[in-house]
């Protein structure tokens, strides 16, 4: 089904939202003359100025912020006309726009995604990634319609569901002297080089938390290196660079394949978590979003169990 908005409306938010007619000429696939002829001709129609151009900045001016509001509101409409008309035939379509944080982006989703991608063929799927105050942002901000994070939002602007359980380890080289110690006692972490995702991480804000709980100050840390990944966390583990925390999910493969980490236990210390679905605060996900919101939670169960099976 074409889309129901209107095209300079649509290239107008866009300009709206990147602050920049160059970042939006990329987002859209269009020249940059051909966004500033669309902006021109809206502003011609309207008889008002959109946006307050200096040098190289551009900001909406109160016109566009008014237009920009209702233009939103009008689009949501149109997403959920759009909705309701295909599911008629019982046939979902349409565009949504997800996000994720990492460890979820990269280790969770793909398989989610390529499900209800077969069972939606007609559902067009975007999605951005970022650590867990990137995605809480994103949904702020109407850049996406729902975000799947990893740790606490610290939003009021945006509701939050668990609907995947998680368990953060510490994992050591196979060549670390702790990898054949059955346990080590917590505050032996604070002595050892550590390894911790960036600020802004909800993976690094529940592991804060968890070592602040057993007594251990988070400024007699040696964090000698922040990173933004697992993924990158793991490759520095390997190389001997330090010791760090990363999810289950991000080892199970790992685990099965090769012995290039162990896992160690520490005393009196368990990180569980949930993952999180979130969306901005207010009534709940509707058309496109409320049917990946019912297909997330059905599956969830499954990958609990999947989870569970992957453990050593």
């Amino acid at each position: 089904m074409a889309s129901l908005d209107n095209f300079r409306l649509v290239v107008f938010r866009t300009v709206a939202e990147q602050r920049s007619f160059r970042k939006a000429a990329e987002e859209l696939y269009l020249t940059q003359p051909a966004v500033s002829l669309q902006i021109k001709a809206l502003e011609e129609d309207l008889g008002v100025q959109l946006f307050d151009r200096t040098g190289t900045s551009i900001a909406l001016t109160e016109a566009g912020k008014v237009l920009l509001g209702y233009s939103q509101q009008a689009n949501a409409l149109f997403v959920q006309a759009e909705h309701e008309i295909a599911a008629l035939s019982g046939d979902h379509a349409g565009q949504l726009a997800l996000g994720a944080s990492t460890t979820i982006a990269q280790y969770v989703l793909p398989s989610l995604l390529g499900e209800f991608a077969r069972e939606h063929p007609r559902v067009h799927l975007t999605m951005i990634s970022g650590n867990t105050e990137h995605i809480v942002e994103a949904v702020e901000e109407q850049k996406i319609a729902l975000g799947l994070i990893e740790g606490p939002a610290r939003s009021r602007d945006v509701k939050t569901e668990p609907f995947l359980e998680d368990e953060l380890v510490l994992i050591v080289s196979a060549a670390h002297e702790w990898a054949e110690i059955k346990s080590i006692h917590c505050s032996e972490i604070a002595a050892a080089p550590l390894l911790m995702r960036e600020r802004g991480s909800g993976t690094r804000r529940v592991v804060e938390m968890a070592l602040a709980r057993q007594g251990v100050k988070l400024n007699s840390l040696r964090i000698v290196m922040e990173l933004d990944s697992s993924e990158a966390i793991k490759s520095a583990v390997e190389a001997g660079l330090g010791i760090g925390f990363v999810s289950r999910w991000a080892i199970a493969k790992d685990l099965r394949l090769d012995n290039s980490f162990r896992i160690v236990e520490v005393e009196g210390l368990r990180i569980k978590r949930e993952f999180l679905l979130t969306y901005a605060a207010g009534p709940e996900p509707q058309g496109l979003a409320q049917e990946f919101r019912r297909f997330l939670f059905s599956r969830a169960g499954a990958r609990r169990t999947l989870a569970k099976a992957k453990r050593p």
